[in-house]
């Protein structure tokens, strides 16, 4: 899967494309996913340019590490789920739908299944509802 510049994410950072923005720095973007698999799931993008872990720099990847944990951290603050997945796909058959390095932090409920990855988009005005409330618990 190689870098394609037009991809949604690139086009969000260039702000080409409307999100819920979550939290920002000069690395990395935080933000909602449209089609969670769980409620309160959100993506944190990286700013550097590559499709897979394996083109990314090691400075855009412990950025990105940093800012996937704080965004757990405000997950778990704002939501009280049971559990907290990190997960990061590289290559379409590892199920990477964007070819743009990103990381999915998906709140788990007891009992809960989660949605498909990418299926069924969430109402906008849920998602920043939601989005408040993480923004509010965001780590210092």
């Amino acid at each position: 899967m190689s870098y394609d510049p037009n991809n949604i994410f690139a086009k969000i950072l260039r702000g080409e494309a409307p999100c819920i923005r979550i939290f920002e720095d000069d690395q990395t973007l935080v933000i909602m996913d449209i089609m969670p698999q769980s409620e309160g799931h959100v993506l944190v993008l990286t700013k550097e340019a590559a499709a897979q872990i394996f083109e990314l720099s090691e400075e855009a990847a412990a950025a990105c590490m940093r800012t996937a944990r704080k965004a757990a951290l405000a997950v778990k603050a704002a939501l009280e789920p049971a559990g907290v997945i990190l997960a990061q796909a590289n290559g379409a058959a590892a199920g990477q739908t964007v070819p743009h390095l990103h990381v999915h932090v998906i709140p788990r409920r007891d009992g809960q299944f989660l949605a498909m990855h990418a299926a069924k988009p969430a109402d906008p005005a849920q998602l920043e509802k939601i989005a408040e409330r993480i923004k509010a618990a965001w780590p210092a």
